[in-house]
C-alpha cells in the first residue's frame, strides 16, 4: 500500500508544489488547508498578500482537483487564538518582540497538525517550508534549503526527533523558479500567485493598532541611557529594540535615538545613541537542541538572531531548565528578546540546525555600548 501523507496546503505556491512531487513519488496525498483566522477587517488592502484567506482556501482546493486527491479544510480557529495571536499579544506587554511564525510552526502545524493526521490515518505529514532533513544512522538532521535566498531552517528550530522523522520538505531541495516551473507543467492557477508577506491575523499590516486595541496599555517613561527623561510614552508594546521612529519625542535630535531597552519592571523605555545597540552576551529560554546525544553543554557555533540575518560565531553554553547563554565574537545590533536564536553546526559550514530557543534578556548591564564597526 502507499504511504498516506497530509500536506498543509495554504493555497500558495510552495505547499500546492509540496503535494505535487509527493504525488510523483508515490505517496497517496490528503490535502488539508487550516481555517486559522476568519475575522473580518474593513481596512485590508485590496492587493493584501496575507495568507489564511477565503481565497487561498478556494485555491487549494483547486489544487487538489487538479491533483486529483482529496482535500479537507479543518478549523482550527481556537487553537490559532490561544497559541499565537494571544502568544504575540502577551509578548508585545512582556516588552518583548515575537514571531508569530515559530508559534504557528511549533503549536499549529507541527503539534495540532499531527494530531489531525492521525484522525486521517497517516503518520506523515508535509509542508512547503524550504528546509531539508537528512536521516544519518538513526539520527534525524534540519539541513538549511537547497536555495539559500529561500531558507527557512530559522523558524523549524523546534522541531525535536520525532517530528523529524515524520515530516517531509519536499521543497527544499529546490529553488523558489524551479518551484513555479513545476507548478506551470501541471498548470496549478498558483503557479504565479505572489508570496504572503503580512502577519495573516493583521491584514493591514498595522500590528501596533492591533495590540494596543486588545490590551490595557499603562503609560510610562521615555529616559535616555543616562536616565534623563525624554518624555512619556503610552505603552511599552508600542516599542522593539532597535525602533527609531514614532517613539513620541519632541525632537529625536542631530544624533538620533533608538530604542535600546524595554524594561518591564519599570515600565520605561529606554533610548539611546546607534552604538548601544551593539551587545555580545545575551541569555535565551526554551531552548531545544535536536541531537541531545551530540550535544550535551557547551559548544561553538554559527548563531542567527534574525530571520534574515547573516550566520556569526558564538560561544553557547547550556544552563539549567532549557536555558541556555550566549556570546558573540563580535557585537551585534539590535539583540531583540522574543525573537528566535538559531544554532548552525560549523563542521558544516553552517548547513545543519543544532537548536536554538527564544532570546530572552541582554547582558547590557549600565548600558555601555560595545564598539561597533558599523
Amino acid at each position: 500500500m502507499k504511504k498516506r501523507v497530509v500536506v498543509a496546503m495554504s493555497g500558495g505556491v510552495d505547499s500546492s508544489v509540496a503535494a505535487v512531487l509527493l504525488k510523483e513519488q508515490g505517496y497517496d496525498v490528503v490535502g488539508v488547508t487550516m481555517r486559522l483566522w476568519s475575522k473580518d477587517d474593513g481596512n485590508a488592502p485590496k492587493n493584501n498578500k496575507r495568507c489564511c484567506s477565503v481565497e487561498d482556501v478556494e485555491d487549494a482546493r483547486r489544487v487538489c482537483d487538479i491533483l486529483g486527491i482529496k482535500h479537507y479544510h479543518l478549523n482550527f480557529e481556537e487553537e490559532f487564538q490561544k497559541h499565537v495571536v494571544d502568544y504575540f499579544v502577551n509578548s508585545y506587554v512582556e516588552g518583548k518582540t515575537p514571531h508569530p511564525c515559530l508559534a504557528c510552526n511549533d503549536k499549529i502545524k507541527f503539534d495540532f497538525l499531527f494530531g489531525r493526521a492521525q484522525n486521517l490515518g497517516s503518520e506523515l505529514i508535509a509542508t512547503g517550508h524550504y528546509a531539508r532533513i537528512k536521516k544519518q544512522n538513526d539520527t534525524y538532521k534540519l539541513l538549511k534549503g537547497s536555495d539559500v535566498n529561500k531558507d527557512q531552517s530559522y523558524i523549524l528550530f523546534t522541531l525535536k526527533q520525532k517530528e523529524l522523522k515524520n515530516l517531509l520538505l519536499p521543497v527544499g531541495e529546490y529553488g523558489k523558479d524551479k518551484i513555479r516551473e513545476i507548478a506551470e507543467k501541471y498548470n496549478l492557477p498558483v503557479a504565479n500567485k505572489p508570496d504572503s508577506q503580512d502577519i495573516c491575523f493583521i491584514p493591514n499590516g498595522n500590528y501596533r493598532q492591533f495590540i494596543m486595541e486588545r490590551t490595557n496599555p499603562t503609560p510610562g517613561k521615555i529616559i535616555d541611557i543616562n536616565g534623563n527623561f525624554l518624555g512619556n510614552h503610552d505603552g511599552i508594546q508600542s516599542f522593539t529594540i532597535g525602533q527609531r521612529r514614532k517613539l513620541g519625542l519632541d525632537s529625536n535630535g542631530k544624533i538620533p535615538y533608538f530604542v535600546v531597552k524595554i524594561s518591564k519592571e519599570d515600565n520605561t523605555v529606554i533610548v539611546g545613541p546607534h552604538d548601544f545597540l551593539f551587545q555580545n552576551e545575551f541569555s535565551a529560554i526554551n531552548i531545544n537542541i535536536q541531537d541531545t546525544a551530540m550535544i550535551k553543554k557547551d559548544f561553538s557555533a554559527y548563531v542567527k538572531i534574525r530571520y534574515k540575518s547573516k550566520l556569526f560565531k558564538a560561544k553557547v553554553k547550556l544552563t539549567p531548565n532549557n536555558t541556555a547563554n550566549i556570546i558573540f565574537e563580535e557585537p551585534q545590533r539590535a539583540i531583540t528578546p522574543g525573537q528566535a536564536v538559531v544554532f548552525y553546526d560549523m563542521k558544516s559550514e553552517g548547513e545543519e540546525v543544532i537548536g536554538g530557543g527564544i532570546i530572552d534578556e541582554v547582558i547590557n548591564a549600565n548600558l555601555k555600548p560595545v564598539n561597533a564597526s558599523s
